[in-house]
């Protein structure tokens, strides 16, 4: 019975593999399906660099097989020597050359690619009335959220970055703390945000994100960074350049939308009372605040990277953020009355610049 079982060991195991890498494939977070200019082609290399190693595999393979039945003893006898081609210089030439024009053939794409994907320059250039060419996108990674600031538009924004579709976007990449990567699976390969120096790149995002599930495409930290390195999430929503310049100036009116404690609203005078110290409630601004931006948050698609974006969550986790991503700088707001926690949650919800 046991050895019947061992023999279906290795079938299973296959079976449960392919299963859990059938949901590799959605559209929004795959890097097998790319939805921008970068991340195809990667993908493209990619295919190059596996189909090579797959024919070199097969070769290999062919040629073992093939000398073991060409050569089994069985066959020849006990006493047959093979010829000796030691020396041989049609041989040698051979399996010289071969891996030879196999690594120029993966060399050249992937020299060329490395030097185009990682060009800049076009960053800094500037119309004649000083205004800047493409949309830059200043990025800091923090523990254990994002933060994404338009400098051409002075607004910031935080969990959900937001860009135009069919063009360029260049990042600024930085960390405030520690090392984090910046890393959207479907549109291009990960760079590092460190502390110390500015890592610079381009992505381009070819699809609007609306009809996606969740209507975004999904963003990750890619370097391990602490005990909540795995909800390290974000968000990023595509959009075309009119629906881009629309979002632009509703962030714009948020500019004296700002937390009164004296406010007739609870929502907004329990939050004033307690989170305006470290959360704004105005796009309009720049970074370096303590924490995420509030701006949109009623139109956010989670709350803290990766709940359900609902009333309950935003209560559960004022009342204990250690709770829900362990080592976040947030302090926990146990002691306000379930009144002020459900007025300051309701609050939030209508934070909207989104019609």
């Amino acid at each position: 019975m046991m050895k019947g079982l061992k023999k279906w060991r290795f079938p299973a195991m296959l079976a449960a593999l392919a299963l859990v890498l059938s949901g590799c494939g959605e559209n929004y977070l795959s890097t097998l399906r790319p939805a921008g200019e970068v991340g195809r082609e990667q993908f493209n290399l990619l295919i190059l660099t596996s189909l090579i190693m797959l024919l070199v595999i097969l070769v290999v393979v062919v040629i073992y097989v093939a000398a073991l039945v060409k050569f089994r003893r069985s066959r020849l006898g006990e006493d047959h020597m093979p010829q000796d081609v030691e020396g041989s210089h049609k041989l040698e030439f051979i399996w010289t050359a071969i891996p030879i024009v196999l690594l120029l053939i993966i060399a050249i794409p992937t020299v060329y690619y490395t030097y185009k994907l990682g060009d800049v320059s076009a960053m800094e250039k500037a119309d004649e009335e000083g205004n800047p060419e493409h949309l830059v996108v200043d990025v800091t990674a923090k523990l254990y959220w994002w933060e994404f600031e338009y400098p051409e538009y002075g607004i910031v924004t935080a969990q959900e970055l937001v860009v135009p579709t069919d063009e360029k976007v260049y990042f600024n990449l930085k960390a405030a703390d520690v090392k984090h990567s910046f890393w959207i699976p479907a549109i291009g390969g990960k760079m590092d945000t460190n502390v110390d120096n500015l890592n610079k790149f381009y992505l381009v995002f070819d699809e609007e994100s609306k009809d996606l599930k969740d209507g975004v495409f999904y963003g990750k930290c890619a370097e391990l960074c602490g005990p909540s390195h795995a909800l390290m999430d974000f968000k990023v929503k595509t959009m075309n350049r009119d629906d881009f310049d629309g979002w632009v100036a509703a962030m714009k009116d948020t500019e004296n939308q700002v937390a009164d404690k004296d406010s007739s609203d609870a929502g907004e005078a329990a939050f004033a009372q307690s989170c305006i110290g470290c959360h704004a409630t105005s796009a309009v601004g720049s970074t370096g605040a303590a924490g995420p931006n509030m701006a949109t948050f009623g139109d956010r698609n989670r709350v803290a990277g990766y709940l359900d974006h609902n009333k309950e969550n935003i209560v559960n986790w004022v009342q204990d953020p250690q709770k829900y991503k362990p080592g976040n700088l947030m302090p926990a707001f146990d002691s306000l009355s379930d009144e002020d926690l459900d007025a300051i949650a309701d609050y939030l919800l209508g934070l909207k610049v989104e019609e």
